[in-house]
Formats: C-alpha cells, sequence, structure tokens
C-alpha cells in the first residue's frame, strides 16, 4: 500500500454529519464570494474608471481582515466557538443583504459600497479563527488533513469556476443578481453552522484579555519548533516567491498582452490546485506532515524560478500547474499540522496569526515582486524569488529537526478531550476505526 496514488479522501463526509454541514456550507459561501469579488471589482471600476479605485478594494477587505483577524482569536479562546461563528455569519449576511440593495437602488457612492465590503470582510474575519478550529474538533486525529483537503478543493473550485459563472450572470442580469447569489450563498452557510454542536474551548475564560491575551498566541507558537516553523515555511515561501502581481507583466513582455493568456495563468494555478486537492488521499494519510509541508513548499520555489525561465507559454503554465499543486499539499498539511499541535485553549489565536499570515504574506510577497521587477527584470524577479523561497524553507527544515521529524499522532475519536453537546461524540468519532494514514 505504501505509495499508491489514492485519490481525494473522502472520509470525514461520511463520518461526522457536523462536518458535512460545514463543508457544504463553506463551499457555498466561497462560490458565492466569488460572484460578489467580481461584482465589487466591477462596480466600483464602473464608478471610479481608476486602477486607484479598485486597488482599494485590497485595503477594504485586507486590513479588516488583519485587525478583526487577531480580535477573533482571542474571542474564539473565550467563548463558544459555534457562537461566535453563529454572530459573525449573521453579520455577513446584513453585508452581502446591503450589497444588494444598494446595487439596486443604483447606488453611485464608492465610499459605501467599499464600507460594505469591508463589514462583511471584518465579520468574515472575526469569524475566522473559530471556524478554523471546527475540523479538529468534528473529526479524528487521522482526518483532519484529510478535512482541510475537502476544504481546499472546494476553495480551489470556486476560485476556477466562480468568476466565470459570476461574469455571466453580470451580463444576463446585471449587478444585482451577482449580489443576490453572494446573499444566498452566505444564508444557506449560516443555516448550516445553526446545526453544529456547541465548541466551547477547553480553559474558556483564562485566556485574559487585552494585550495579555493576544500574546498568548504567539507565546504558543514560538515555545513549539513545530509550531513557528510551519508557519516560518508558509511565510518563506510567498513572501519570497509570490508571482500574481508579476503576471501582467510576464504576459506583456513575452505574450503580446493578451488578456486570455492572462487568465490561463490564473486558472493554471488553480488546475494544479485542484488536482492535487483530487489525488490528495495520497498526502493526507502520510504521518510525516511537516517533512511533506517542507517538500511541498521547496517545490513551489523551484516551480515558480522555473515560470521565470519558461519560454513557451505550455512550459509556463506547466511551471504554474506545479506551483499550484504544491501550494496545495503545503496549505493542506500545514493547516493539519497547526490545528492539532495547538492546545484547545490556544487554538483561536494560533488560528488566527496563522490566518493574518496567510493573508500578509501573499500581498506583502506581490508587493516585493513588483518592486524588485521594476529595479530589475521581471525573469529575475521571479527566478531570484522563487530560489530564495526554496533556500529559506531548506533553512528552517536544516533548524527545526522537530518539524522534519513530526508526525500526526495516532488518535482514536476526538483529538480534543472535553464536555461536546449531545449527540457530537458519535459522528465525530464515527470513522475512528478506519485506516490512519
Amino acid at each position: 500500500m505504501k505509495g499508491r496514488v489514492r485519490f481525494l479522501d473522502t472520509r470525514p463526509l461520511r463520518a461526522s454529519r457536523p462536518f458535512r454541514d460545514l463543508w457544504i456550507g463553506s463551499a457555498a459561501s466561497q462560490l458565492g464570494g466569488q460572484a460578489a469579488t467580481v461584482a465589487v471589482l466591477a462596480q466600483v471600476w464602473d464608478l471610479t474608471g481608476s486602477p486607484v479605485g479598485t486597488g482599494v478594494i485590497g485595503l477594504a477587505t485586507g486590513l479588516p481582515t488583519v485587525l478583526f483577524g487577531l480580535l477573533g482569536g482571542t474571542l474564539a479562546d473565550t467563548v463558544d466557538r459555534r457562537t461566535v461563528v453563529r454572530a459573525t455569519s449573521v453579520g455577513q449576511l446584513l453585508a452581502a443583504a446591503g450589497l444588494c440593495v444598494q446595487a439596486l437602488a443604483d447606488n453611485r457612492n464608492v465610499v459605501l459600497l467599499l464600507g460594505l465590503v469591508a463589514l462583511g470582510t471584518a465579520c468574515g474575519a472575526l469569524g475566522a479563527p473559530a471556524r478554523r478550529t471546527f475540523p479538529v474538533r468534528l473529526l479524528p486525529a487521522d482526518q483532519v488533513a484529510a478535512g482541510l483537503a475537502l476544504s481546499n478543493v472546494s476553495f480551489q473550485a470556486a476560485m476556477l469556476a466562480g468568476p466565470a459563472l459570476a461574469g455571466l450572470v453580470i451580463a444576463r442580469w446585471g449587478l444585482p443578481a451577482a449580489y443576490a447569489a453572494h446573499a444566498l450563498a452566505v444564508a444557506v452557510a449560516a443555516l448550516l453552522v445553526i446545526r453544529l454542536p456547541a465548541m466551547r474551548p477547553e480553559g474558556a475564560g483564562t485566556a485574559g484579555g487585552g494585550r495579555r491575551a493576544e500574546r498568548g498566541g504567539w507565546r504558543i507558537v514560538l515555545r513549539r519548533p513545530t509550531l513557528w516553523g510551519s508557519l516560518a515555511t508558509d511565510l518563506s515561501a510567498t513572501l519570497l516567491a509570490m508571482p500574481i502581481a508579476l503576471f501582467p507583466l510576464v504576459n506583456e513582455v513575452r505574450f503580446g498582452g493578451d488578456p486570455g493568456t492572462l487568465g490561463l495563468f490564473l486558472s493554471a494555478v488553480a488546475v494544479g490546485g485542484i488536482t492535487a486537492g483530487l489525488l490528495s488521499g495520497t498526502v493526507t494519510r502520510l504521518r510525516r506532515g511537516g517533512l511533506v509541508q517542507l517538500t511541498a513548499a521547496g517545490v513551489w520555489g523551484l516551480a515558480l524560478a522555473g515560470f521565470g525561465l519558461a519560454g513557451p507559454l505550455w512550459a509556463a503554465l506547466g511551471c504554474l500547474a506545479v506551483a499550484g499543486a504544491a501550494d496545495t499539499v503545503s496549505v493542506v498539511t500545514r493547516g493539519a499540522l497547526v490545528q492539532l499541535e495547538a492546545p484547545d485553549a490556544h487554538r483561536g489565536r494560533v488560528s488566527s496569526l496563522e490566518n493574518v499570515i496567510g493573508v500578509a504574506g501573499p500581498e506583502l510577497g506581490n508587493f516585493r515582486g513588483g518592486l524588485l521587477a521594476s529595479v530589475t527584470s521581471v525573469p529575475f524577479a521571479l527566478v531570484a524569488g522563487g530560489l530564495s523561497a526554496t533556500l529559506a524553507v531548506a533553512a528552517v527544515a536544516a533548524a527545526n529537526p522537530s518539524l522534519r521529524s513530526y508526525r500526526t499522532p495516532l488518535v482514536s475519536g476526538r483529538t480534543v478531550p472535553g464536555p461536546t453537546a449531545p449527540g457530537a461524540a458519535d459522528t465525530a468519532t464515527g470513522a475512528a476505526t478506519a485506516p490512519g494514514p
């Protein structure tokens, strides 16, 4: 059985009804979110006609993600996490409904539009740390990585299909229809969250408040080599080699600036990610999660260096597909490792740090790539970024034997002891005897 290629591991969907509800709701929300993203981009461009205007969308989403994400980590370690996600889901639904209403009213105020975007993002960021802790509470240890792989596949599928579907909806029925689809998807996700069992953190009420509570997540990460090594690996890969900001320049220099080619770059990354997700049963059953993440992050860097050197379009797209596949493997294994290694009393704050690094790393990486390309050349920026990312990952591996040797714990049933809602134990342990990784 060793080395056998396995398709997507669907045990979590069969074993746990609460996880199945969570996955369906998240998949619907992700697809609706892509519709809203395209609609907001189109509306802001229509209102401002300026790339600066569309660039401000990044501030309306990035700043609330960082600020409220950290606050959400403290909140998730203080009160019932299901309650946090329920409340923030209602906030997201109100923001989505507001977007639909303003489109129906033919709003011409870009500040109002971006304010609603910021509100929805803030609510989502506030609930994200609590939501990230759900799989480890709903699944046995040997299925956490598989659960995260399923979530990643739904995200990649939404990234691939969502924008195209949104474009068709907007072209046929206008912006209000796209916003309505988003609101409907958020409503479905909110209704399914209601069915989840209570998930109060172990040690709730001991986290304290203010800066002391926020530092708790940092202390746990810095004291556990597996945690800081995993997060450092992700930060090295994205900060040093993120290529998205360079796509338009690569397209202009090498492929004549064809918009269709630019779209193929993004699609190639998504295709690689989906392919890796569909075959993720091959890696989610492996217990050496740290080594898998390090290897995948190194491949990511090398693939992007190859993209910088690739001449023919097919070679460039192939390198991007490999990078997308490596990114999916890295994200899945990192997510499982972080959730399993973080103590439940601190898991919300650790999850908030993971979320902030996952948001800030790519954005800063894109800025770094654009700046470097502006003073050198786009091939140099891509090759130097990819190789430096691979070297940085190798340095983390050399300095962190705990991460290299990390093995997923073989724990039957729930991975975090503690009280659960009636009926939760049955669904969470239904596949505890299934073959492990």
